[in-house]
């Protein structure tokens, strides 16, 4: 795991990250980067928590940890990562989790816009030009 921290004129702290995966047998991590106010942290890890013991009962699931920092203005980054077997078991898992929320009456975009959490998701693969 590598990281890079930059500060820009206004001290919000980027991070630049490459998770490097174990992917050499088609594993694929997705990984969400949040900005999470701190009024909004504790609503925030409730629902992380309900979301992560779902995703584990999901065929393909592999494994997922979760990184935070607080910053200095008490603001938290979080880092999730789940890793699955494949794409196929990714976009599955995917289709489940928007079906449970829906179940469950629960709107993951419009919680994230009311407590003004911003994120950015992504799917990373391992980087095989490396040595």
């Amino acid at each position: 795991m590598e990281f890079c921290i930059n500060k820009n004129k206004r001290k919000a702290i980027h991070i630049q990250f490459k998770i490097m995966e174990s992917t050499s047998n088609g594993e694929i991590a997705f990984i969400g980067k949040y900005l999470i106010p701190a009024a909004s942290k504790e609503t925030f890890l409730e629902r992380q928590n309900i979301a992560r013991a779902y995703i584990h009962t999901l065929a393909g699931f592999v494994r997922d940890h979760a990184y935070e920092r607080i910053t200095e203005n008490g603001d938290t980054e979080y880092i999730t990562i789940a890793t699955w077997t494949n794409d196929e078991a990714l976009n599955n898992a995917r289709e489940l989790v928007q079906a449970e929320n829906d179940r469950q009456g629960f709107d993951r975009a419009a919680m994230l816009k009311k407590l003004n959490i911003k994120m950015e998701p992504g799917v990373f693969r391992e980087d095989h030009a490396l040595p």
